[in-house]
């Protein structure tokens, strides 16, 4: 049997943080976002297209991150230690 009262302290968190890996209404905003973003730049760089969709596409990156941000600030993403989640109308 072991002797548990000479076992070695751990230092673990208070809390297990969650690990739902991003699968929130905010994370899937800002990254849906950044791919039509990124598709939109790339298709800027090819021959004949104006040069400008290389910068709307940019323009939509940064807007997505941006919006990704706030979402997660009103309570969409990740939960934080010691912060209320939001909970949707379905009360999942």
């Amino acid at each position: 049997m072991t002797d548990h009262s000479t076992a070695e302290p751990t230092y673990l968190p208070e809390a297990v943080p969650p690990t739902n890996h991003g699968h929130t209404l905010a994370a899937w905003t800002a990254m849906t976002g950044v791919i039509l973003g990124a598709l939109l730049a790339s298709l800027g760089c090819l021959p004949g297209v104006p040069f400008a969709l290389f910068w709307a596409g940019l323009a939509v990156v940064v807007v997505s991150c941006v919006v990704g941000l706030v979402m997660r600030n009103m309570g969409y993403g990740q939960p934080r230690p010691g912060v209320p989640a939001r909970q949707d109308r379905a009360g999942h």
